[in-house]
């Protein structure tokens, strides 16, 4: 077990110093994919803007909610989701998607789930720009407690780090994986309060429902600063715990099959 640690930790360092190439492919990515665009990577941003405002009205009416308190909570977890969503589906076929460079260059494995990651975050910064006007709209303040998005980013990206490091080993080896792990994705979406207030709940069916949610607690993290409030004990504590098992996990098996991943493209 000890090899295998050593052996991941290895190439995270290795990767530590390119970090730079990880960077220059997310942004080679995003430029690729809407290389004829004139707006690129902003139509992501107009269409969760639209589904936002749709989703907004229509399902604070379900709810009855106030769309003061719905707006926010709606238009920040849906951008925080969608982050963890495809890095962590788009990081299952991270050594899929680059098995030509794997078969031809020699670099460290790590470097391309960090690059899906990073592409992600790009995105997910583009889509805060809709914020600003989310909070307009329904005139909402913002306080000092925002500054807890800087360590909760830390967390939040952490994790899903980690978690595509092992989606992407696992799905590399089984190729059915990644449809498991869009069928998992979706019943965390439907479980996890994004569309619904976890105050819709009993406190009983929240214990059950909402408290035992890793996702829930990530996505806390950055959604509860910059809806003006700190992010609970409890949040941290299943952040960082996720965080810090995660990584062992994801640095045996990783370490353990970081060979073999060449001849399993």
């Amino acid at each position: 077990m000890l090899r295998e640690i050593i052996n991941a930790i290895t190439d995270f360092s290795k990767s530590s110093r390119r970090l730079n190439i990880a960077f220059m492919l997310g942004w080679q990515d995003i430029r690729q994919r809407y290389r004829r665009s004139k707006l690129g990577p902003f139509w992501l941003t107009i269409s969760m803007g639209v589904v936002i405002t749709v989703m907004g009205i229509v399902f604070g009416q379900v709810l009855s909610v106030p769309m003061h308190d719905y707006l926010p909570f709606l238009a920040v977890g849906l951008i925080v989701w969608t982050c963890f969503c495809t890095s962590v589906m788009e990081g299952s076929s991270a050594f899929i998607d680059a098995q030509g460079m794997i078969r031809q260059l020699n670099l460290p494995l790590t470097l391309y789930p960090i690059r899906v990651v990073w592409r992600n975050i790009i995105i997910c910064a583009h889509n805060m720009a809709i914020l600003p006007f989310v909070f307009l709209i329904v005139n909402k303040d913002l306080t000092w407690n925002l500054l807890w998005v800087i360590p909760g980013c830390f967390v939040f990206v952490w994790n899903i780090l980690w978690i595509s490091l092992i989606s992407g080993t696992v799905c590399t080896r089984f190729r059915d994986m990644p449809q498991i792990v869009n069928s998992v994705l979706q019943v965390f979406f439907y479980v996890t309060p994004i569309i619904w207030m976890p105050n819709a709940l009993s406190p009983r069916s929240a214990s059950m429902i909402v408290d035992p949610n890793p996702v829930y607690h990530l996505i806390q993290l950055l959604r509860a600063p910059l809806l003006g409030e700190a992010p609970v004990l409890l949040n941290w504590q299943i952040g960082i715990g996720m965080a810090i098992l995660g990584t062992i996990l994801s640095l045996i098996l990783f370490g353990k099959y970081k060979k073999r991943i060449a001849y399993w493209l």
